[in-house]
């Protein structure tokens, strides 16, 4: 109402027309409650007020006044302080969950979205449509199908080196079942995410992953031993798949593994608003925070699956894990009892009753705390103390021309001070 002029809504305009006709006795009080969606004892009060008041008693009486559950000043100021001073790298959601957590502040998410635009505070993502995708139903039983990956970022703050988050999820439930920060996206973040998975919660029927190097062979190098058996040696973490009888599906795009690449998202959006709140400058310390932060974000996100039955395996009683799931090289013993891996020797004693190994073909794994364990026809014959885990390659070795083996291509341990990447594909 501004001056003599009143502005009505057109509810408003709706009512005082139907109440014009019941004052012309054009149609019954009743029959106009009905029209305006009001009880008859409502519509009888409005009538009233209309005809002492005119159009103005169609207008509420609080119309123009603040309501009397406006948040206080006090509180709007309080949230807008944490807001720019503790929570400025926090989306809506999660800050209303820090401010009932931490604050003791119980406010819903939408009145913290209006205090924040109110005083020019923007989203912290802008959402745009997406192309049209179909979209693939969950797997009905948990441990059906798991999704993993590596999120390489500035995790720790764009001042810091970026690292890679490494991740897997149960696609039934949407869960995160093991998380690591890592150096980089390489062979022993996805061995430490299998034995996680493994021992924690058993073996899954199949894993969706991408084509990074680690996981899938992309080189067009066959071996004398690969062109015979008619397939390429898969890599590392391949070889412990097929060991412990897990199907890996590779998908062709992002698109793909959707679950996997929107959970880094919204790990990108809150627990690097988390890792800034606790002022997380190493690994160590990320990972050390890691475990809290799941147990929320499960109880957050994760959903009940289809079918209650587990899919998961357990593991054979006669299964090694700890061989299982390793860096596995195959290798030759020397003249001298020795088993060379790049500048790395392993002795090897003698067999039983004093006899040697020379030129055996045995089979080296490191584990994943660093030691090595040396193995003849299934019986282990040797051990070495833990060396640094290093990412292995596929190298060419350096034979003889007329040597059988010449330019074969194998899984060789790089011995040096940093650790070697097998080469992504694009």
């Amino acid at each position: 109402m501004k001056g003599d002029r009143i502005i009505l809504s057109q509810r408003q305009m709706q009512r005082f027309e139907v109440m014009s006709l019941v004052e012309a006795g054009k149609i019954t009080l009743k029959e106009a409650a009905e029209k305006i969606g009001l009880s008859y004892r409502q519509a009888k009060r409005i009538w009233k007020r209309v005809r002492e008041a005119g159009v103005k008693g169609v207008i509420h009486g609080n119309s123009g006044n603040p309501s009397n559950h406006r948040i206080p000043k006090e509180l709007r100021q309080k949230v807008l302080e944490l807001s720019q001073k503790c929570y400025g790298e926090f989306n809506d959601t999660h800050f209303t969950e820090m401010l009932t957590e931490r604050e003791k502040i119980g406010l819903s998410r939408e009145t913290v979205r209006k205090i924040r635009r109110a005083a020019g505070m923007g989203p912290k993502r802008k959402r745009r449509g997406q192309k049209h995708r179909k979209r693939r139903e969950r797997k009905a039983q948990e441990g059906w199908m798991v999704l993993w990956d590596g999120s390489p970022h500035p995790w720790f703050g764009p001042d810091l080196p970026p690292c890679c988050l490494m991740a897997a999820i149960d696609d039934a439930t949407g869960g995160i079942l093991a998380a690591r920060f890592f150096a980089f996206e390489g062979t022993e973040g996805y061995l430490w995410l299998l034995r996680q998975i493994v021992t924690r919660y058993g073996i899954p029927i199949s894993i969706y992953q991408d084509r990074h190097g680690s996981l899938k062979r992309n080189d067009d190098h066959w071996t004398l031993e690969e062109e015979l058996a008619g397939r390429q040696e898969p890599t590392q973490v391949g070889q412990a798949l097929r060991t412990l009888g897990i199907q890996p599906i590779f998908a062709l795009s992002p698109q793909a593994k959707g679950r996997i690449e929107r959970l880094f998202g919204t790990l990108q959006d809150r627990l690097g608003a988390e890792l800034g709140l606790a002022k997380v400058t190493t690994l160590a310390q990320g990972n050390a925070l890691l475990p809290a932060f799941i147990r929320r974000f499960n109880h957050r996100f994760a959903v009940a699956p289809c079918q209650a039955e587990k899919a998961w395996r357990p593991i054979p009683k006669t299964l090694d894990v700890d061989r299982a799931i390793s860096f596995h090289y195959p290798a030759k013993v020397g003249l001298d009892n020795t088993v060379r891996l790049g500048e790395l020797l392993l002795d090897i004693p003698p067999r039983p009753l004093g006899r040697s190994y020379a030129k055996a073909r045995v089979e080296v794994r490191q584990l994943l705390n660093g030691s090595w364990k040396v193995y003849h026809q299934d019986r282990l014959i040797a051990k070495h103390p833990s060396t640094t885990l290093q990412e292995p390659i596929r190298a060419q070795r350096r034979n003889r021309p007329q040597a059988p083996e010449a330019n074969s291509y194998n899984w060789v341990y790089q011995a040096s001070a940093q650790p070697i990447h097998d080469k992504p594909s694009g």
